[in-house]
């Protein structure tokens, strides 16, 4: 398998030459060898003018949810643009004298991820200045087979809820934007000049990660474990009340807090098995985030080696479970409760959960909508 980068540089970047060029970038938008898009392109003699960076940063340094303001990127002395800060979308200015904006990012595989909203932006931005994109694509590490999670209902749009796309939508970035520009989903029926340089050797069946270097797409996500982990944790640690792990050595793959009882809160998961997936007894110490500092007791995720498992439905077991255990009131008015439903994209998984609803019937609330995603987004798919 070889990612759109690598397609390009096989044929020596012929396709940007003569041509001034915007790169949407972060680190693992890299060959095999390590060389980054960045050096790649100059060294493949194309006219790099500007970089765009997502949130984390051109770089990945930045903390997540932290607002980047735009710079100079001390190691080319090209700009940098923010697209994560006052400003998403890229403004007329930021993309004054290019040719062509290139997009190379590394998603996850879940619309809360925000690359897949910065994707969108990107386009509206180029849309507006009539500057075709270049997507180059990449797999994702969830597969592109399964979809799971409804797509974003009315009321919940957000920066982690974009566009009306499946929580896990089995796309590659390259299809999201295909199917972003198809379904007209940009303000006032822009039309982006969008074109991808699609994976070499990429099936739907695939992960594309079998035997590729695993390089952080953000400081949380550091492995291939924990890209996944997200999908499966990830929801469930928007609420107040549980640490997932994030700020120790395994982020997204520890569920706990410094009040629940590691054995009680494995005996209910036991009750809730989930394919593929099990638990063992843990405790930790985040470094940061909720819980800093202080020992939690709870447990680890044991989780499936392929991705052919149901990865976001543990999030919905763990929420039964904290229930089970006396965590009675997870969803504290406010912040975090919004939060879970804009990862949700509705707010009736939580609504059920408060009514008393079972795992079984929470699965099947968010799960609503799915099957049709899945249809609509056949148009446009790329890979057999």
């Amino acid at each position: 398998m070889k990612t759109g980068l690598e397609v390009l540089a096989a044929d020596g970047f012929a396709r940007l030459k003569g041509k001034k060029i915007g790169l949407v970038t972060h680190p693992p938008a890299a060959l095999p060898d390590g060389v980054h898009a960045i050096e790649a392109l100059q060294a493949g003699g194309v006219k790099l003018t500007a970089l765009f960076g997502p949130e984390h940063g051109v770089r990945g340094d930045v903390a997540a949810g932290k607002w980047i303001e735009s710079y100079k990127d001390a190691k080319t002395g090209l700009p940098a643009y923010s697209l994560y800060g006052k400003t998403k979308v890229p403004t007329a200015a930021m993309l004054k004298g290019l040719d062509l904006l290139v997009f190379d990012l590394q998603d996850i595989g879940c619309r809360s991820y925000t690359y897949l909203s910065t994707l969108g932006c990107v386009l509206e931005g180029a849309a507006r200045a009539g500057l075709p994109t270049l997507v180059l694509d990449r797999p994702n590490p969830l597969g592109l087979q399964r979809v799971e999670g409804g797509p974003v209902q009315t009321g919940f749009t957000s920066f982690v809820s974009k566009y009306p796309v499946a929580y896990r939508h089995g796309m590659t970035l390259g299809e999201v934007g295909r199917m972003i520009s198809g379904k007209g989903w940009l303000p006032g029926g822009l039309k982006p000049k969008l074109d991808v340089i699609i994976c070499s050797g990429l099936r739907r069946r695939d992960s594309g990660w079998d035997s590729r270097r695993w390089i952080p797409t953000s400081p949380n996500i550091p492995t291939l474990r924990s890209a996944r982990l997200y999908a499966a944790t990830g929801i469930l640690g928007e609420l107040d009340c549980i640490a997932i792990g994030v700020g120790t050595d395994d982020p997204f793959g520890y569920v706990g807090s410094p009040t629940l009882s590691s054995a009680k809160l494995l005996a209910a998961l036991q009750r809730l098995p989930v394919t593929g997936f099990g638990y063992e007894a843990a405790s930790f110490t985040p470094s940061k985030g909720l819980f800093s500092g202080e020992l939690c007791q709870g447990v680890r995720v044991k989780a499936p080696q392929g991705v052919d498992a149901e990865w976001t439905r543990p999030n919905f077991t763990l929420l039964a479970a904290l229930k089970a255990v006396g965590v009675a009131r997870p969803f504290s008015p406010g912040e975090p409760s919004r939060m879970f439903d804009l990862s949700c994209g509705t707010d009736r998984v939580r609504s059920l959960f408060m009514r008393g609803g079972d795992t079984s019937a929470l699965w099947q609330e968010y799960q609503k909508g799915a099957v049709q995603f899945e249809k609509e987004r056949a148009p446009y798919l790329l890979y057999s």
